[in-house]
């Protein structure tokens, strides 16, 4: 016996032993879940009166469900599989609602009891075979359809194929923009499968809630999910919301405007009513000057001058309600650049730092400075050769000399151009010769660390002649 879940008919389907009155316990692919099954919160309390309800609700496969009698007092429950009345033969279905929330929704529905078919047993093992080998039927069927349709040329798509619960009639639904010819198709299905032909047209808002799919939202159409009944939508809905009429972002999956266009109207009415009309006029001592555009959420409208409708100058809906009044009353009012008062800008403190471009830049640039200083020392302890060489001294910058060479007082010492040349080269090369003479006594006491290094000798620098 097959649960109430929306995959009731295949037999490698199982929704697990336990069941209750409100469908089995997978709720995920069950009875409450699917977007036929109607909540029922009448089921845990007790009929107040003795008079038991007859009548329940069956659904079939895709969207198709009715209300039936229970002449046989038959105890059913929801996912019950029963058989019930058909012309011709009988029809296998899965019980949906039971109870007085069924009469409920048989007023909403406006169906007449006196139309009820009768319901005649619960499914047998028999019944669900021929019900399950009817459904396997169904791919093929469809596949072969639509060839025979492209061989006689017709305008058409076969959407769907719905084989009966004893498999004495197949429902073929189909889409087409034209009426079609079926005198010669109906001929050949008949020919081709044995069986009684039913062909019916639906739109193509019905075709993509059998056919499914993802939203330009990201979720599953809400048509093959949850939405039941399909409403006119046109383009005013759009320009109520003060959106562009661009057909491909209106349209859906079906080629109409989208069913959620919709959802928001009423909201968007509820704003409007406190706005102006849209065709307000405002008479300045400039001009004439008409609306552009209209912005529901901060409560504004944008108005430009006929003659120069380059500039828009946004008011407030309050002060427009106010200039209207004034153009009423036959006063002209001043010029809308004279009206506009300046904005004050508010300085935000953006804490998140959400505007910044480089905001992870900064951040791999602070862990790459960290990792390189963690791994510096590790790189020295591992080069031996590398760190005996930092330990060198390192050499003393060049000293200034403060001490100037004393002026003798033979002025003919001075007088040629060889004692004045040779007198800064000893100069020069004497703090470099200091500085070797530093570095050398570190080496001589520690020759094995570097036992390459040549040795230098001492070079003094030469004595001055005190008698030159």
């Amino acid at each position: 016996m097959s649960c109430g879940c929306k995959t009731s008919g295949d037999s490698a389907h199982s929704c697990g032993p336990k069941k209750t009155a409100t469908g089995c316990e997978s709720v995920n692919t069950c009875g409450n879940s699917y977007k036929l099954s109607v909540f029922d919160w009448l089921s845990n309390i007790n009929n107040p009166t003795s008079n038991r309800c007859d009548f329940v609700e069956v659904r079939f496969k895709n969207d198709r469900k009715s209300f039936y009698k229970n002449v046989n007092n038959i105890p059913l429950h929801i996912g019950s599989v029963v058989t019930v009345e058909s012309s011709p033969g009988h029809d296998v279905g899965v019980v949906s609602l039971t109870g007085e929330l069924v009469k409920i929704q048989m007023k909403k529905k406006k169906f007449s009891e006196e139309l009820a078919l009768k319901i005649y047993r619960q499914a047998n093992q028999k019944d669900l075979e021929v019900w399950q080998e009817a459904r396997k039927k169904e791919e093929g069927v469809k596949l072969e359809a639509r060839k025979i349709a492209q061989r006689l040329g017709l305008e058409m798509k076969v959407t769907d194929v719905e084989y009966q619960g004893d498999s004495s009639k197949i429902t073929f639904y189909y889409t087409a923009d034209n009426r079609i010819d079926f005198r010669q198709l109906i001929k050949d299905y008949a020919g081709s499968f044995r069986t009684k032909i039913d062909m019916k047209q639906i739109g193509f808002r019905q075709e993509a809630a059998k056919v499914g799919g993802i939203g330009s939202c990201g979720r599953e159409l809400c048509c093959s999910t949850w939405l039941t009944d399909f409403r006119s939508v046109n383009t005013n809905v759009a320009r109520y919301q003060q959106l562009s009429i661009n057909p491909q972002k209106l349209a859906g999956q079906c080629g109409k405007l989208k069913c959620c266009l919709n959802y928001e109207l009423d909201s968007y009415l509820d704003a409007l009513s406190h706005f102006p009309s849209s065709s307000t006029t405002l008479d300045t001592e400039k001009g004439r000057a008409f609306c552009i555009k209209i912005d529901v959420f901060k409560k504004k409208m944008w108005f430009a001058y006929v003659d120069h409708s380059i500039a828009w100058y946004d008011f407030d809906i309050d002060l427009v309600k106010k200039l209207i009044s004034k153009n009423k009353r036959g006063e002209k009012i001043l010029p809308l650049e004279d009206l506009k008062q300046p904005e004050t800008s508010v300085q935000t403190i953006d804490l998140i730092q959400e505007n910044s471009v480089d905001r992870f830049e900064k951040k791999n640039k602070n862990n790459r400075n960290n990792r390189s200083n963690q791994n510096k020392p590790n790189n020295n302890q591992g080069q031996g050769q590398q760190g005996q060489k930092k330990n060198r001294p390192e050499r003393q910058e060049r000293p200034e000399r403060t001490d100037k060479p004393e002026r003798t007082e033979n002025p003919s010492a001075n007088s040629g151009n060889q004692p004045r040349q040779q007198k800064p080269q000893h100069q020069q090369k004497a703090p470099v010769e200091k500085v070797k003479t530093e570095a050398t006594p570190n080496a001589e006491q520690n020759p094995q660390s570097n036992p390459n290094k040549k040795k230098f000798k001492k070079k003094y620098p030469p004595k001055k002649d005190k008698d030159a």
